[in-house]
């Protein structure tokens, strides 16, 4: 079935003249990852035709990887077709006029709740979207052109949807397919110093984490980053929210959850759960979100949801540490 989604994909990506690939709002490195990969792909690989980034958000710490088209006009909408990728439902999209294409294509990894598009790729237990891109281009590496450029930018995404390929999802194909991606001559050593050095100031919010996140009886850490504390460290909402990470060494804790306050009129609460052997995404669901088994994001409103989420993730670690052995 793969197969020949992926043949159905190609297919129309060889009639269109006009592509427009697309993405979640708030990127990571998967969906940053993937689209410049795919965009450099096509590009080399179908010099005539026009390959545009049609994406309305943009991830300020993966700049290294290079500008973007910035917004798209209305216009170049009508008649092109559309590839999103990386986003598991529609108001997940960056951009809301995906509407305005011809023809929309989903290739994604999450789980499949809401399908749409007129064409889907869905592998839900692959490690990342750039490792379905790769696929892709080794499937048909005999039409495609794979620059060290486009290597470079789907192997940034999958590094950090896999956590440097520890993650579940992570097997012997998502190295072989790193492995293509590898071939291409990367500059891995300053690849991981832009991911991986941080500011001072960085360090210093670092150290705050730890003496100010909290923990439940049974095993949940979590911290709210309000506005306050992101100014008072110079945070941007992607630096806010890369505190979920420094929460998951901790022995005992089966989950780890990120409170990101937004400015925005909404007063939203942008939330980041992370588990190891805990199922968390249908908790996250609950709460306006979703995502990955050990890896899902959502969306509160109020102090209130975030005492009452909090409560749902303890429960949730308490019932599998009492049905479970072999936790850490």
């Amino acid at each position: 079935m793969e197969r020949e989604n992926m043949e159905k994909i190609l297919q129309k990506i060889k009639e269109y003249q006009r592509i427009l690939i697309f993405r979640h709002f708030r990127p990571d490195g998967d969906a940053v990852g993937s689209t410049k990969g795919l965009q450099e792909i096509l590009r080399k690989t179908f010099p005539e035709k026009e390959i545009l980034l049609a994406n309305d958000d943009y991830a300020d710490y993966l700049a290294f990887l290079g500008p973007e088209d910035g917004v798209v006009g209305d216009e170049y909408f009508e008649g092109a077709l559309g590839i999103v990728l990386d986003t598991g439902t529609l108001d997940r999209i960056s951009s809301k006029r995906t509407h305005l294409c011809k023809e929309l294509i989903k290739i994604d990894h999450h789980i499949n709740h809401n399908p749409y598009g007129d064409l889907m790729w869905v592998e839900e237990e692959i490690s990342s979207t750039c490792e379905m891109i790769t696929k892709f281009y080794d499937t048909f590496r005999d039409e495609l052109i794979l620059s060290k450029q486009a290597a470079t930018y789907l192997y940034t995404g999958m590094v950090t949807d896999s956590g440097r390929f520890r993650f579940r999802g992570v097997n012997g194909d998502t190295l072989r397919r790193a492995a293509i991606l590898l071939d291409q001559g990367l500059d891995t050593e300053t690849l991981y110093a832009n991911l991986y050095l941080e500011e001072f100031d960085q360090l210093k919010f670092k150290a705050y984490v730890y003496e100010n996140m909290q923990t439940t009886d049974n095993g949940v850490a979590f911290l709210f980053v309000d506005k306050a504390m992101q100014e008072r460290f110079n945070l941007s909402q992607e630096n806010a929210s890369a505190s979920v990470s420094y929460l998951e060494g901790i022995k005992g804790a089966l989950c780890w959850i990120a409170f990101i306050e937004n400015n925005d009129a909404e007063q939203s609460i942008r939330v980041r759960l992370r588990s190891r052997f805990v199922h968390i995404n249908e908790l996250a669901e609950k709460y306006r979100g979703g995502g990955h088994a050990c890896a899902s994001g959502a969306t509160i409103y109020s102090m209130e949801e975030l005492r009452t989420l909090v409560a749902d993730a303890d429960a949730l670690v308490k019932e599998y540490k009492e049905t479970h052995e072999g936790w850490l």
